[in-house]
């Protein structure tokens, strides 16, 4: 570059560093040089030199519908700002789910970014040296802020949705408790629901399936394989909301004829299934670009406005719900 230019090397480093001792004719051309081969210093070089990468994490477990969707609201909250996005996943591999977040961060902070978003963290007990904001966390809010939405009402919305259409038989899909808090608490809602409307909680027809897309389809199997199977099912996310409908068709069933089917989250496959799901809608584009608003206030030395913040939950009412068979 220094040779492109016609300067020297110390030149060169003294306008890359903003430094004096330079004539604006001499920082014109080597700028010049530097766009025309299209240099940009490392995030590593710039952190040791200025403490900030001006760069923000998004750390993820894996990249599923879910963060994809975050990641288009987080990468809005930037845009005129002087920061960019890294986004870092193990892609749902590696020894050991709980505890992703500490190893992720501890590569990722003090060099590489300024601050962090984690993803559905199964802890929020980090200490990378960064200020982070947890979205969707698996335990309580603590003292790292927090973004979430309302599972405890749109577990009760699904399942009120489905008591409605006259359904009594509702079975449940979620996931085991040690994975999010959200699961729980959508589970809290679909039993609070049951009871307000009188009908019993059936435990035959509360299934819990694992992150596995074949431990998912074997529970729904065998949900659906009871001698007096359910005639909905209530699924706490849109993907295994689809899987159950996946199997029901390979079992003869039909959706919504034969069964109802409802998800949550509103990621854009529920609305290309077949048939189109219903489903309930968190913001999850707000959640990501709210994380990222916090995330700048705290790295511009400002108190959030909110440290934690839940948003609401809307039921979105598509194809694969209606009456039960008879009605």
């Amino acid at each position: 570059m220094a040779e492109h230019a016609g300067v020297s090397v110390a030149t060169v480093s003294k306008v890359l560093n903003d430094r004096h001792g330079v004539s604006a004719a001499t920082v014109d051309r080597v700028r010049a040089v530097i766009a025309e081969l299209g240099y940009e210093s490392s995030l590593v070089a710039r952190s040791l030199r200025n403490q900030r990468t001006n760069v923000i994490g998004i750390l993820v477990w894996d990249i599923e519908p879910f963060s994809a969707e975050l990641l288009k609201g987080a990468a809005r909250a930037i845009r005129g700002t002087a920061y960019e996005l890294v986004v870092y996943a193990g892609g749902g591999k590696g020894s050991g789910r709980v505890g992703w977040e500490r190893r992720y961060l501890s590569r990722l902070s003090g060099t590489l970014i300024d601050g962090a978003v984690l993803v559905t963290p199964t802890v929020l007990d980090v200490d990378g040296g960064a200020p982070v904001v947890a979205v969707d966390p698996h335990s309580g809010r603590e003292t790292v802020p927090t973004v979430d939405a309302d599972n405890l009402q749109g577990g009760r919305l699904a399942t009120e949705h489905l008591i409605g259409l006259g359904h009594r038989r509702i079975g449940f899909l979620g996931r085991p408790p040690r994975d999010l808090e959200s699961g729980p608490l959508r589970e809290e809602g679909y039993r609070s629901a049951l009871a307000d409307a009188g009908i019993p909680a059936d435990p035959a027809l509360v299934r819990v399936a694992d992150y596995d897309e074949n431990d998912a389809r074997n529970t729904v199997r065998e949900l659906l394989s009871l001698p007096d199977r359910p005639t909905a099912v209530f699924a706490a996310n849109d993907m295994s909301a689809i899987a159950t409908m996946e199997v029901a068709a390979s079992m003869g069933l039909r959706v919504p004829e034969d069964l109802s089917v409802v998800g949550f989250d509103n990621v854009p496959e529920s609305v290309m299934s077949e048939p189109a799901l219903t489903t309930v809608e968190q913001p999850i584009q707000m959640m990501g670009r709210l994380a990222v608003e916090i995330l700048l206030e705290m790295l511009a030395g400002r108190e959030p406005a909110q440290r934690h913040v839940r948003l609401p939950t809307r039921l979105i009412p598509r194809a694969s719900s209606a009456p039960p068979p008879g009605r």
